[in-house]
Parts: structure tokens; C-alpha cells; sequence
């Protein structure tokens, strides 16, 4: 590769309406984990109508109306994420471990009288809703190059680099996408001599991919129920979230025995959002404990700053003044030259509606059913004034599916003070098989890597002691689930499979007064 090396330092001094953000954040943001009590956990979240536990805040804000006495409690627990992928014959492990703090919350209850309105319960709620520690790595031959993606998001701007001052960066241009514009500024491609920018890439380089993921959304719910007539119960809640996820990916190919490129990319998104949540139970037999519930979430109301920064090493081939040919190489910073780059958005996750069903038999055996479903897309994208972000949106049109989520959970005292708890839940894929991450012609955005999710299973046990007062729970989940993924979007390359599986071991501690 006869070509002249060079590392350039992404800059962008005049923003414009640059877009950044991808179907696949608005998709990992719209998702929440199984999290909460060690009982809530133990019986697969299947409690929005059977209520008395703290964590149907979230679910079905009603729940709190079963409650007859104040509480309070907590929540710590342990979880461990494993991804193995496979790619080429070949596989590759990777763990991330992490201590948490799941929930803090507490219920005050009221009784009013014996009439139509007997109980009036407050009640507030903290809950790690989400984490996204992670770590994947693979490597192989590819199918195909990034150079091209390189190229493709170049040419979408339909500028003619014939036209423009030889030493005009394409940084300076507000239509230009960095992944495009550092490729081209990096001499990784090279004007096309018929106009535009390169041609096709039809090497197949070995490449190497690393990625590290960290962060969470924090979730506060503070709740107003009610208890009518001991048979109807109405809940109210309202959201507030806390949500810093970042991302730092690796992404290297040789092109040659002695050439090759390393693009290192660290974003990072962080903001608050608000939620409401509506909520019925109804035992419609008098005689009978059997009761359902219905519940509505609104949209998340996100308002969120997406920032980037991005350096690529490039070792090419290159002729320097005496005509002699050589390998050469350099490294940048972008943080050292020109800070962070940083931009704002909102983000409106989908409308949820949840169904549940829950009965007891006698004071030994809870069962418990539920069905949620949310429609992905509808997730949207806008700029702070408000004005949609056609591109992004368009994608979520085109790839996201709705999603429908089945829980089911039984818990049975052994005796009065000690139970044992079951749950199972399955969600279907949030994305279409054939969903990709296109970056928009104008993304900050460099990291390319993405997968598909296939549907999810999880397995839930737990037990659980009741005292006069004082009360200790433990809960256990493993997750599992299998998906595509793609180092960089190209209609060539193979996908690696890859299998994810999570444990999650979580205990409460409280009290009822």
C-alpha cells in the first residue's frame, strides 16, 4: 500500500446538528434488568397483582396499596456477566464481576377508616433499574474491511473532494462523519478519480476487536396508593432517572505483513429522565383472594449529552523526501489536542402496558402471572429544540420489533416464618435479524461494533425468612441469551455467535411496623 502515513486529531469546532446517537442506545436505554427485592427477584418479578413488596413501584404501582403496616428495607448483591464468542473456530471468554447496591425503600401506611377508602400508603422506592458492565473481545479474518464503512459514510455527503482546498480538513465540515473523515484524513482511502471519495476495499484483513462497558441507570419511584374497600387498589408512581453509561472499544486490522491501523474510540452518555406509572388491582369475587391488575408506564422523558473522543494509529507505507520508501507511524490523542467533544439529545423511550394475575391458597402457596409488552418502535430521537432526528428514528422504524415479556413466580411457606420461591421469565428479541448500525453521514460517532439479540430466558430462585418484625430474603437470577455480533456493518461479513450469560445474587433486609 503506496500511501503516505498519517494520525489526524478529530476536531469540530462548529457543531451544527450533528447526530450521534444509534438505534442500539435508545434499544439498551429502553430495556431494564430484573432488579429489586431478594422476594421480588425470587419469584421472577411476577407480583404486579399479587403487590405487598416494595419493587411493584415499578411494575404495577398499586401493589403498595396491599400493603397494611409501614416498611422499610434494603438491598445489596453480586452479580457476574459472561460473554463467550465464538468466531473463525475460535473462542473467546469474558467476564466482568461487580458488587452493587440494588434498592433502598420504604412504605408508610395509613388506615383511614372502614369505608369506601381504608388505607392511604406513601411510599418511595430507589432501584439499580439497569447495569451495563461488559466486556467482549474476538478476532479473525474478516470478510471484508471497515475501510469500506469508512468510505461509505464519506461519499454520503456527496461532497467532491476534487473541489475543496487541499489543505481543508474534513472536521471543519459539519456534514462530515468522523468515522469517514478519519479514514480519509488518515490516508486510509483515496479520492476516487471519477469524483468523490475511494473505491470498495476488497482485502480481507485480520482484525482484532476489544471492548469494555460500565454504568447503569439509577431509578427513583415515588408512590401515592390506595386501598378501596379491601378489593380495589390504585397506584400512582412517579420516575426519576440517573442514567451514565460509557463505552471504550478497540478496533484494529492488519492490511499487509508490515501495515495496519488501530482505531481506539471512548464514548459516554449521561442524563436524567422522568416516568409515570399508572396502576389497578381488582379482586372481583369477594369470597375469593384471586385478583388481576392492569398497569400503563409512560415514555421515559430522557435529556441526555452523548460525548466522544477517538484517535487512530495508522502504520503505512510511505515515501519521504529522498524518494525512499518505508513503514512509518504515529499516535494522537483528540483529548490532548482538543478537549471533548460533547452533545446534547432527548430520548423518548416506548410506552409499556402490564397484565398480571396473582392468587393465593390459604396462607401457604402465592402464585403469580404476568404479560408486558412495549413497542420499540416508537422509541424517538430529537434534538434539544425538539426536532426529530429523521435518520435515527427512520432505523428504529425499520429494525426495532415489539417486544413481549411473560413472568411467572410462586412462592411457598414451608411454615410460616421460612419460604421458598420459583420464577421463570422469556422475553422476545428487540431487533429484527437484519438490523444494522448505520451511522448517520454526520455521526461523532467511531465505534462500529454492534449485535443482535435473539429472545431471552430467565430463571429465578429464592427463599425467605419472616420474623414479627424483621425480615431477611435471598434471590438468585441467571439470565441467557444468544446474539449476532457484528465487529462493523458490512453485508460480507460473517457474524460471530456469541452467548451471554448473567448471575445475579441479591439479599434484603427489613422491616414491618
Amino acid at each position: 500500500m503506496k500511501r503516505y502515513y498519517m494520525t489526524i486529531v478529530l476536531s469540530l469546532f462548529c457543531l451544527g446538528m450533528v447526530t450521534a446517537q444509534t438505534l442500539y442506545d435508545g434499544i439498551e436505554f429502553s430495556n431494564k434488568n430484573l432488579s429489586g427485592t431478594a422476594r421480588f427477584v425470587g419469584m421472577g418479578g411476577a407480583m404486579g397483582a399479587l403487590g405487598g413488596d416494595i419493587s411493584t413501584i415499578g411494575s404495577n404501582p398499586a401493589g403498595l396499596g396491599i400493603y397494611r403496616s409501614n416498611d422499610v428495607m434494603t438491598s445489596f448483591s453480586f452479580s457476574s456477566h459472561e460473554i463467550e464468542t465464538t468466531y473463525g473456530g475460535n473462542k473467546f471468554t469474558n467476564n466482568r464481576n461487580r458488587g452493587g447496591f440494588d434498592n433502598f425503600g420504604f412504605v408508610f401506611s395509613s388506615q383511614i377508616g372502614n369505608d369506601a377508602l381504608r388505607f392511604l400508603n406513601f411510599g418511595f422506592n430507589y432501584n439499580r433499574a439497569k447495569t451495563f458492565y461488559r466486556t467482549r473481545e474476538m478476532s479473525g479474518v474478516m470478510g471484508g474491511s471497515q475501510i469500506n464503512q469508512m468510505i461509505t459514510q464519506a461519499n454520503a455527503t456527496g461532497i467532491d473532494i476534487a473541489t475543496l482546498d487541499p489543505d481543508y480538513s474534513l472536521f471543519d465540515m459539519n456534514n462530515v462523519g468522523w468515522l469517514g473523515a478519519i479514514g480519509f484524513e488518515s490516508y486510509l482511502f483515496n479520492p476516487a478519480a471519477e469524483g468523490g471519495f475511494g473505491n470498495i476495499w476488497e482485502g480481507s484483513p485480520g482484525a482484532n476487536f476489544y471492548s469494555k462497558e460500565w454504568g447503569g441507570i439509577d431509578q427513583y419511584d415515588f408512590n401515592v396508593s390506595m386501598n378501596f374497600v379491601d378489593r380495589v387498589y390504585f397506584g400512582v408512581s412517579v420516575g426519576a432517572y440517573d442514567l451514565n453509561y460509557k463505552k471504550y472499544s478497540f478496533y484494529g486490522e492488519n492490511l499487509s505483513s508490515e501495515e495496519y491501523y488501530d482505531l481506539h474510540s471512548t464514548k459516554w452518555i449521561d442524563g436524567a429522565g422522568v416516568d409515570f406509572k399508572l396502576g389497578v388491582i381488582v379482586r372481583p369475587f369477594e369470597s375469593s383472594p384471586f385478583r388481576f391488575g392492569i398497569a400503563f408506564h409512560s415514555p421515559t422523558f430522557y435529556k441526555l449529552t452523548l460525548g466522544t473522543v477517538a484517535s487512530l494509529y495508522a502504520m503505512l507505507e510511505s515515501e519521504d523526501n529522498d524518494g525512499n520508501w518505508g513503514v512509518n507511524g504515529m499516535w494522537r490523542n483528540t483529548e490532548d489536542d482538543v478537549g471533548r467533544m460533547e452533545s446534547d439529545f432527548k430520548l423518548e423511550t416506548p410506552w409499556k402496558v402490564n397484565l398480571s394475575l396473582g392468587h393465593t391458597i390459604g396462607s401457604q402457596l402465592a402464585l403469580g402471572a404476568e404479560y408486558e409488552y412495549q413497542n420499540n418502535s416508537s422509541i424517538k430521537f430529537k434534538y434539544p429544540d425538539g426536532v426529530s432526528m429523521t435518520n435515527a428514528n427512520g432505523l428504529v422504524n425499520d429494525y426495532a420489533k415489539g417486544v413481549h415479556t411473560v413472568r411467572l413466580g410462586a412462592e411457598y411457606n414451608v411454615i410460616p416464618q421460612f419460604a421458598f420461591r420459583v420464577g421463570y421469565n422469556f422475553s422476545t428479541a428487540s431487533l429484527k435479524k437484519e438490523s444494522v448500525k448505520d451511522l448517520a453521514t454526520n455521526s461523532i460517532e467511531t465505534d462500529t461494533d454492534y449485535a443482535n439479540g435473539e429472545s431471552l430466558n430467565r430463571f429465578t430462585v429464592g427463599m425467605g425468612y419472616r420474623g414479627r418484625s424483621f425480615y431477611a430474603d435471598l434471590g438468585y437470577q441467571f439470565n441467557h441469551y444468544k446474539e449476532k455480533f457484528y465487529a462493523f456493518d458490512n453485508k460480507y461479513l460473517v457474524p460471530a455467535e456469541a452467548t451471554n450469560s448473567r448471575s445475579h445474587v441479591v439479599m434484603t433486609l427489613g422491616f414491618r411496623f
